[in-house]
């Protein structure tokens, strides 16, 4: 059986930053998965990211966003905002700057035995590891409304990250639920793939389309790499505030570049809406009906309602021993400064983080400091066995 001092499960942006960490450590690290999948697979192509070129992965700073334009001849205003396509140009030179092992292959389950983990690959091995870094992000939480969903036929609905390939939607007529940045994108690229109509109902007033300002947000990250309890120590009423205001900056405000796309005639806002039924026609139309009266005719239902973390719908974890052992709460992990769980050794980042260390999590602003608070954590997880094995057999 093969044995590793750190595995790193997922390959997306905090993988990515993780491995860089471990290989800047001197730990004997694997990443498994595919690379940047969840964006490669579940994001649509010709989105833009919100974040800028300081939202880089590199935690000791040198392969950084403006180091991969200085190869291409650019400066961040040639590139902002970000593409998608950009932003995985990058991950692909970041990976190869740093020549980080990644094997992409995925884990089947994960268990811990006499208190150390194995992990069962889907290939058939088995791999003994001292520290696992779930690296997961947002493809198991996917969230849709069972209210809602309970209103609509089975099969005229999906999740936004499950359908993002618009070209057989031309001609045809959409109706997405939600109204942030994703479901105003989403509904943009709809149209350019030649759908011939896009409503879009959400239960609150149409967010400003106004540029975000993420000042705050990188000097309070910066801050939590010195501070890491910083934000579980604040009162409850302190991270609501801080809260509230990363929402509004990033939930209330929708980039200006959108407006001029959804500003279109088969574009239609239904703002402080909510479904109410959906029944299905004999020429398979679904007749939509919203709480407010209002209906309209279409061929299909995208949810863009985001993501709920719940730990139990990690397939790894479902498979293995160590959710009954795992302490959670609201469905996710309870996590020390290091974003280690109450298991040794077993370290979760990315959105399930969110609860204990804020909505910044939820973002690539945090894959770096991510990196960082972990790095620390298993560095003296293994100083710990350093000295304890030394001791033993002196």
């Amino acid at each position: 059986m093969r044995s590793v001092e750190l595995l790193i499960v997922g390959a997306g942006p905090f993988g990515l930053a993780m491995a860089a960490q471990a290989q800047a450590d001197g730990v004997d690290y694997l990443v498994v998965g595919k690379p940047m999948d969840f964006w490669r697979t579940n994001m649509p192509a010709g989105m833009f990211l919100r974040s800028a070129c300081d939202w880089h992965l590199d935690p000791v700073g040198i392969h950084t966003i403006e180091a991969f334009l200085a190869t291409r001849h650019q400066r961040p205003a040639d590139v902002e905002p970000l593409s998608l396509e950009f932003y995985l140009d990058y991950a692909c030179w970041f990976q190869e700057q740093k020549g980080l092992v990644i094997e992409p292959v995925l884990v089947e389950r994960l268990d811990r035995i006499d208190g150390k983990f194995q992990a069962q690959m889907e290939n058939g091995e088995t791999i003994g590891v001292a520290n696992v870094v779930l690296a997961l992000g947002f493809g198991n939480f996917a969230h849709i409304p069972e209210n809602l969903a309970a209103l609509l036929p089975p099969g005229r609905y999906a999740h936004s990250k499950d359908l993002v390939d618009f070209a057989p939607l031309a001609g045809k007529r959409i109706l997405i639920v939600g109204g942030r940045q994703s479901a105003f994108e989403s509904a943009a690229l709809l149209r350019e793939a030649g759908a011939a109509h896009v409503h879009l109902c959400y239960r609150h007033p149409t967010p400003r389309f106004e540029s975000s300002d993420w000042g705050r947000a990188n000097r309070i990250v910066a801050g939590l790499a010195d501070n890491p309890n910083w934000f579980r120590d604040l009162s409850d009423a302190e991270k609501d505030d801080i809260n509230h205001w990363f929402w509004t900056e990033g939930r209330l405000k929708l980039e200006p570049w959108l407006w001029p796309r959804i500003n279109q005639p088969n574009v239609t806002l239904w703002p402080q809406s909510q479904l109410a039924d959906g029944q299905e026609q004999a020429d398979g139309a679904l007749q939509i009906r919203l709480e407010s009266g209002a209906s309209f005719l279409v061929d299909q239902v995208l949810f863009a309602t985001g993501y709920e973390v719940e730990m139990g719908r990690v397939p790894l974890l479902a498979r293995g021993n160590l959710l009954a052992e795992l302490a959670t709460s609201n469905g996710s992990p309870r996590l020390d400064e290091h974003l280690q769980t109450n298991i040794p050794g077993l370290f979760v980042t990315s959105i399930p983080a969110v609860q204990d260390f804020g909505l910044f999590f939820g973002f690539t602003i945090s894959a770096r400091l991510s990196a960082q608070l972990m790095g620390r954590g298993i560095q003296g997880r293994l100083a710990n066995r350093r000295t304890t094995t030394t001791e033993y057999t002196g």
